[in-house]
């Protein structure tokens, strides 16, 4: 019995508009320097607003969890988004994380983000325990990076201005199914929920 190959590993998010792809893209060419190989870049095609992250669920669930994601953004207007400024997590002297935050309507986005989450609960979906910031992971810093090259990364990234040009209409969320590879993660979208123009 095949057991393993019945699950996939999945979430809910939202897909970023080509432009503001490009963009990052663009942020990360900027601030990617060859000596800094101790920080790992996320490929900007790679880059969603995760909603929820499910992890690994039996294929047979996806129908349900399909049902929950539709119920919880019934009504949900289409939601303005725009990319904020760079942040670094914890800190700019020990940088762990580079991500950049979200702005605009992110009371509507939380309360969408809420929903999913307790629609999901009934389904053995753990609820987030910590408040949901929405925000998009550009690079981590590799563990065992010494303190000097953390706190020029976090400089670097402190210095930089960043301004997006390109709103991010929001009018569906997916949920996405994500295949390890030895090349990266390999993006199948399951299902397209639709919001309310």
């Amino acid at each position: 019995m095949h057991h393993k190959s019945e699950q996939i590993r999945s979430f809910v998010a939202i897909e970023l508009p080509q432009n503001v792809k490009n963009e990052l893209a663009q942020l990360e060419d900027e601030l990617e320097k060859p000596d800094h190989r101790f920080v790992k870049w996320v490929n900007p095609d790679a880059i969603h607003l995760t909603l929820k992250f499910l992890g690994n669920v039996p294929l047979k669930q996806i129908p349900e969890i399909s049902n929950a994601i539709e119920r919880a953004s019934k009504g949900i207007p289409l939601l303005h988004l725009q990319i904020a400024s760079l942040g670094v997590f914890p800190n700019a002297n020990r940088p762990r994380v580079l991500w950049v935050g979200i702005k605009g309507e992110t009371d509507s986005l939380q309360g969408l983000q809420q929903k999913i989450d307790s629609a999901l609960v009934p389904l053995g979906f753990a609820e987030e325990k910590r408040p949901f910031t929405p925000h998009l992971t550009l690079a981590r810093v590799r563990e065992g990076t010494s303190v000097i090259d953390r706190k020029g990364f976090g400089k670097l990234v402190l210095s930089t201005n960043f301004e997006s040009k390109h709103p991010i209409s929001v009018e569906a969320i997916n949920l996405i199914k994500s295949q390890l590879t030895p090349e990266g993660a390999i993006y199948t979208c399951l299902l397209t929920v639709k919001l309310q123009a």
